[in-house]
């Protein structure tokens, strides 16, 4: 099942990879252009890396990174330009898996858990020591929860990101697809929307980037901009959620919103949404038209069975405020 997936992920975006180069982290040199074939992305060695940045010139960027095959890979404005090897926690400090935001970011920074260890390109995930960074890449997790990437690739990718973007970790080998706009956040027609108060303070967080996490064990959705907590709402759901997925909104037109599909831990599908899935809940009129107001794309949809709480019946999701404690 994996790699049927990563080769229908090569036929996609592989071709506009050709003129992309195969490096090594401190390699002078380059190899040759790569050509549009199966493997490519399998056969990396450590410290390997694909850039290809002129493919989506522009756009908002999100970072993904499987555990299961230690890469991480960069999207802008929906589009794949770099795939590179990475080495992530060890089993006795495992690297969490979720939804993280940037917190912090610093080219120079200097460990102060770990023997002031020279962490280069530092783009922080939590406040607790999770964090990608430049590291040495054995080919197998050996870190103590940060995620190592090729010197080389740390760079490019800290020169192209900015606080706030959104980095998903999931265990999976999945890659993104691009699926229709998924109707959980339109009004319903056969079925009433919830009426208890619902929050919306934007004004907490003027600016930055916007992700959305509905929890169908709390029947509740929460907003957040920048990291930050602008909104929340009771929304009703025709049926449990099943399965957690994600979604990262590509672009809107006359046609309406374009999301790219996630994977996440939990999340084993591809393709379009079901009918099921597509009028599985309903928000308050005035929440949604006000959410609307702050989709752009960039802005994330994450959709978890678990609960937003940090105590219950399910395990917390994790949604990392972008205030420093």
């Amino acid at each position: 099942m994996t790699t049927f997936r990563v080769r229908n992920f090569l036929k996609l975006v592989l071709p506009a990879l050709m003129t992309a180069s195969l490096v090594t982290t401190g390699a002078v040199a380059q190899t040759p252009p790569l050509v549009a074939a199966d493997g490519q992305i399998e056969r990396l060695k450590p410290g390997e890396y694909l850039w290809a940045p002129e493919i989506a010139p522009a756009g908002p960027v999100m970072i993904i990174v499987s555990l299961k095959t230690q890469k991480a890979y960069a999207y802008r404005n929906g589009v794949a330009i770099g795939v590179s090897t990475v080495s992530t926690g060890m089993e006795s400090h495992a690297t969490p898996t979720g939804v993280f935001t940037v917190l912090q970011k610093d080219a120079d920074h200097i460990s102060n858990l770990y023997k002031d260890a020279a962490m280069p390109f530092m783009q922080r995930l939590t406040w607790d020591g999770i964090a990608m960074h430049a590291g040495n890449l054995p080919g197998y997790p050996a870190s103590h929860g940060c995620i190592r990437m090729p010197l080389a690739f740390a760079k490019l990718l800290f020169g192209l990101t900015k606080t706030g973007i959104t980095v998903v970790i999931t265990q999976d080998a999945l890659v993104p697809v691009v699926v229709a706009t998924p109707s959980l956040l339109k009004a319903g027609r056969n079925s009433p929307a919830p009426t208890d108060a619902f929050a919306w303070q934007p004004a907490r967080s003027p600016n930055g980037p916007v992700s959305i996490v509905v929890s169908g064990r709390d029947k509740r959705v929460v907003v957040l901009r920048n990291g930050i907590e602008i909104g929340s709402s009771p929304i009703t759901l025709d049926g449990p959620v099943e399965h957690t997925a994600a979604f990262t909104l590509q672009s809107v037109d006359a046609q309406g919103e374009h999301w790219l599909r996630l994977p996440l831990p939990g999340e084993t599908r591809s393709g379009e949404l079901s009918v099921e899935d597509r009028a599985k809940g309903r928000l308050p009129d005035d929440f949604r038209r006000a959410l609307g107001t702050v989709l752009t794309p960039g802005a994330t949809l994450l959709i978890t069975r678990e609960t937003l709480l940090s105590a219950g019946t399910g395990t917390a999701v994790t949604i990392i405020e972008a205030e420093q404690p």
